[in-house]
């Protein structure tokens, strides 16, 4: 099996690193593996659709239509080495081009999971739920002297306004959250709960009879 961590390239507030998304999705790739000894995880798509993020410095971006190619080139190809491929997505902004890619694996019978993590209620971006994710990740790149609040509406709110403005107008620091509160052990639960879904979501696919690392 095949595991490809999607991230992006964007702000994450004056505090969080450009690739957290990716760092976030690399992470649970590592996770998964020591859980399914029979996943091989390969280097990260670190580019994502980050349209929404296109008004901050840093962001870089490619469109859903172009990523979702290159995902669907990238399951074809593991065809001759892997019995399938889980595609393991932290980034939000990438789901409609994981809509198109879910519907033309569906199509040609590709051998394919397309997986996102949820954390209910949890903010939406550069918040409490990302800053304490990379705490337990990498705790050096996390600029937490920086940290500060952002736009904390509710994201069924605020989202007609993402897709027609873009975060810049709605939060001029980039976050949509407050990252007070924020913590490494918060974080190590919401990787294990994160990991626990993605591996029930795998085995309901592919049944594994081996034991947890």
């Amino acid at each position: 099996m095949l595991a490809v961590p999607i991230g992006s390239l964007e702000q994450h507030g004056p505090h969080l690193p450009l690739d957290t998304d990716t760092r976030i999705a690399v992470e649970l790739g590592r996770r998964l593996s020591r859980a399914r000894t029979d996943v091989v995880v390969a280097p990260p798509v670190s580019y994502g659709a980050s349209g929404e993020h296109a008004g901050f410095a840093g962001t870089l971006l490619i469109d859903h239509a172009v990523l979702a190619d290159l995902l669907l080139e990238l399951i074809r190809s593991a065809r001759a080495s892997f019995s399938g491929v889980v595609l393991i997505s932290s980034h939000g902004g990438n789901y409609e081009a994981l809509s198109l890619v879910s519907e033309r694996c569906r199509v040609d019978g590709e051998a394919a999971v397309l997986w996102t993590p949820a954390v209910p209620g949890g903010d939406a971006h550069a918040g409490r739920t990302e800053t304490s994710l990379m705490l337990a990740i990498d705790p050096g790149a996390v600029r937490i002297e920086r940290a500060e609040a952002g736009c904390t509406d509710p994201l069924e709110a605020l989202m007609p306004r993402l897709r027609a403005e873009g975060v810049r107008p709605i939060s001029s620091n980039g976050v949509l959250g407050d990252p007070q509160g924020a913590s490494a052990a918060e974080g190590e639960l919401l990787l294990a709960a994160m990991t626990d879904d993605l591996v029930r979501t795998l085995g309901a696919r592919w049944p594994y009879a081996g034991q947890r690392a």
